[in-house]
């Protein structure tokens, strides 16, 4: 048994709420946004290497994107990036790279987690992942990471919990809540028992295995006939096969809503998803009229707004509130800066004018 935990990586997404900075070739989790001078995804590999060994994580990504990982993450191997023919929902990268997992040590601890979020807080974020591999050490429980919120976000999924003083740290995870509207989120954060769903898990692999066995049956038998396959040149005519037969399916509502085994640990060091732009324009220094200004622009009478132009363009902006204006190669966006729930429109209708808009 691995002294130290697998660190699986779900690098799949097509950040459309991104768009068109993030585009279908070349999504957000590749990029710097942040302009820290590393992508989002190499950000995530600094993060967990402290818990972990390079040979330990698999990155699981769609199979356009395994050259990019390549090019970012130089420290891991190309067998360490497994690359999906489909996009199939995290059940199945989380069950690809568990059964890989299980085939190379039975024993194992893993944590699992999104390609694409940001840790400002280090020191109360890895106290927290020591306590969450701790705590999966218990009998088959599943640990997630839930985060306190500060607002009644709309962009984020919930997670409900119960108090028990005799589980210690851990609380008894009650129900998932996908994005729910201004008003239930509302009353999420005046119940005080909702937090934000990190996406982030912890578990012994076995206990995940025996999960995907008791509530994803045919999801587990097919990823268990992989097992003579994994590891070998046989490996990607497998699962081109796997994923034209398993259903497109999400950890959460796939597992974690069914299982009676998932507990949360609360969290509380800086975290984002960065799901939109007005999540990076919180993030992001603002002028006196809470503005993020990433260009060469001249503003009159404008609040509230993120403008992101190429230098060599001046910007002149009058009379704006709550607005986005976004020129990413040949494409310029402008639209309310808290519209994300639109960006799935957007983006249907720019490929309706071409594939080489998205």
């Amino acid at each position: 048994m691995q002294n130290k935990p697998y660190i699986v990586v779900l690098a799949g997404g097509i950040g459309s709420k991104f768009w068109p900075y993030s585009r279908n070739n070349y999504p957000k989790q590749f990029l710097d946004i942040l302009g820290t001078g590393r992508t989002l995804l190499q950000m995530t590999f600094d993060r967990f290497v402290k818990f972990s060994d390079p040979k330990l994580f698999l990155v699981v990504t769609n199979k356009m994107y395994v050259d990019i990982v390549k090019e970012q993450l130089p420290e891991i191997s190309d067998e360490q990036i497994l690359g999906e023919p489909l996009r199939r929902n995290t059940a199945n990268c989380i069950a690809y790279a568990s059964y890989k997992i299980k085939k190379k040590d039975p024993n194992a601890r893993v944590i699992v987690t999104p390609s694409d979020h940001l840790v400002i807080n280090e020191l109360p974020f890895q106290q927290k992942i020591k306590q969450g591999l701790k705590e999966a050490e218990k009998a088959h429980h599943l640990i997630t990471i839930g985060i306190k919120p500060n607002r009644p976000e709309t962009g984020y999924g919930y997670i409900q919990y119960i108090e028990k003083p005799k589980l210690g740290l851990v609380k008894k995870v009650k129900t998932f809540t996908e994005k729910p509207t201004k008003k239930l989120a509302k009353t999420f954060l005046e119940s005080g028992d909702f937090v934000w769903n990190s996406g982030m898990f912890i578990w012994k692999n076995e206990s995940i295995i025996r999960a995907f066995e008791k509530y994803l049956p045919e999801m587990a038998e097919v990823f268990e006939e992989g097992m003579e396959f994994y590891d070998s040149p046989d490996e990607a005519g497998f699962i081109k096969r796997a994923y034209s037969l398993v259903k497109n399916v999400s950890i959460d509502l796939g597992i974690m809503e069914k299982s009676d085994e998932v507990y949360l640990l609360l969290g509380d060091f800086g975290w984002s998803d960065l799901g939109s732009w007005l999540s990076i324009h919180q993030l992001k220094e603002r002028d006196k009229n809470n503005n993020v200004v990433d260009a060469n622009a001249v503003l009159y009478d404008t609040t509230n707004s993120y403008i992101k132009v190429s230098p060599q363009k001046l910007v002149v902006v009058h009379g704006l509130d709550n607005y986005l204006i976004n020129e990413s190669e040949n494409v310029i966006l402008i639209c309310k800066l808290d519209a994300e729930n639109k960006f799935k429109e957007f983006v249907a209708d720019a490929k309706n004018k071409g594939e080489d808009y998205i």
